[in-house]
């Protein structure tokens, strides 16, 4: 059985395609179509124990850029199948499923109908999230289409952590309430946490820190996710790269007053023009911030303060909330590869129990793989586990397929060996 994975932005479009065998489930290629809709478009495609290969090719559409990953992965030098009916499936990733989806699902026409009017809640997300759908329904209709959300892992939040102190009647009008996002890569972080505990997921308490340009922090207990820094939407939380977090709810009527701004220019300063990039005025990019910081450059040193001690006050805030942590868990594209951004998060944090060591830290860089990085004395773990967002995917397919999943499906994963990593 082999599985697609798709995960469309709005200018590119992500894939991996598995092999999904009885006991074991192996990456067969992956790869991201860039700059799609937009001038100078390529693909970089990558084969197990082999390196990367580029094309170039403008894309005006997502359907040319699906086309082209097609083309690429059924192509004679750098393909993997010799024709689409080898798929059994294709999973999407969704960031926003509301709750209505609790689980991952099969799509069909109200399913699509349903996500289109969540596409309010994630302006930036599911609009190309459900062009890839219609693409690839198009460009393969007999192939079934399943849809992986975001946010169903946080459907077992208790009402404590998700509902607002807000008028009630907007949570029963209109469903104002906390989703959270990421939630694929928090489920995957969590079970693997799990198992390098030698633990049963039902049996840690865990806080989960996804670090990339998008942040969110999850507190996780016995299993379960218990609250979430992300909410109604993708705005709140620890600082992002173009998004604020937490801000006084206040600020934005008082500065649309002052400036004469519409609701959707508000909206895209919050979305695309605040976070990292608000401070810094430029950069969004970690690797850019830490550099400028080297130079002594003061907004871009208040950029990095901001995130890591908004980040750390979070961690505090779930450790009390959970009342005992087993391990603090870094992943993501910053979480995963910055050992400073990580050590700055955990500084101060010792009378928690949270501790790290130094060289460590700094060869989980190097090597790529999950990695212990707290000291011996420390009672609370911190790990860096590199998250596999695409993995979920293949299990939920691969379960609906057979008629194996239901709500409860999620929590039973335990992913006991990390899968293929290109080199």
């Amino acid at each position: 059985m082999k599985i697609m994975t798709l995960n469309c932005g709005s200018s590119s479009v992500k894939y991996s395609l598995w092999d999904a065998l009885p006991k074991t489930k192996a990456k067969l290629c992956e790869g991201i179509v860039e700059r799609v809709t937009t001038k100078g478009g390529f693909i970089r495609h990558q084969l197990p124990r082999a390196r990367e290969t580029v094309q170039y090719q403008e894309c005006p559409d997502h359907a040319t850029a699906l086309r082209l990953m097609i083309d690429t992965i059924t192509s004679r030098d750098y393909g993997v199948i010799d024709d689409l009916s080898e798929i059994s499936a294709v999973a999407h990733r969704v960031v926003h499923g509301g709750e209505r989806f609790r689980t991952s699902v099969r799509i069909d026409d109200e399913v699509l109908k349903t996500i289109e009017g969540y596409s309010a809640l994630a302006p930036l997300h599911n609009p190309p999230n459900l062009l890839g759908i219609n693409t690839m329904m198009r460009l393969t209709p007999n192939v079934p289409q399943i849809a992986v959300f975001d946010t169903a892992f946080f459907a077992t939040m208790p009402p404590s952590s998700y509902i607002y102190a807000t008028p009630y009647e907007w949570y029963e009008k209109y469903r104002v309430r906390r989703y959270g996002f990421h939630g694929s890569s928090h489920l995957y972080v969590s079970r693997r946490a799990a198992s390098l505990l030698r633990q049963r997921p039902s049996k840690v308490n865990l806080i989960t820190v996804h670090i990339g340009n998008g942040v969110s922090i999850t507190a996780i207990k016995q299993g379960k996710a218990f609250d979430t820094s992300l909410g109604f939407t993708t705005l709140p939380g620890a600082v992002m790269g173009t998004r604020g977090g937490d801000i006084d709810p206040g600020i934005p009527f008082y500065v649309m007053e002052k400036e004469g701004l519409t609701v959707s220019e508000m909206m895209a300063i919050l979305h695309k023009k605040s976070g990292l990039l608000g401070i810094t005025g430029s950069y969004t990019d970690r690797r850019d911030i830490l550099r400028l910081v080297k130079q002594g450059d003061a907004r871009a040193k208040l950029a990095l303060d901001i995130e890591c001690y908004w980040l750390r006050k979070y961690i505090g805030a779930y450790t009390a909330a959970l009342g005992t942590v087993d391990a603090i868990v870094f992943t993501a594209g910053v979480g995963e590869n910055s050992p400073v951004h990580r050590a700055r998060i955990c500084e101060g944090l010792n009378n928690f129990g949270i501790s790290i060591e130094p060289q460590k830290n700094k060869s989980a860089v190097k090597s790529k793989g999950e990695t212990d990085i707290s000291t011996p004395e420390a009672k609370i773990k911190v790990f860096v586990i590199p998250t596999n967002e695409e993995l979920v995917f293949v299990e939920d397919t691969v379960a609906i397929l057979e008629g194996k999943y239901d709500e409860h499906t999620n929590f039973e994963y335990s992913f006991e060996s990390p899968n293929f990593v290109p080199s």
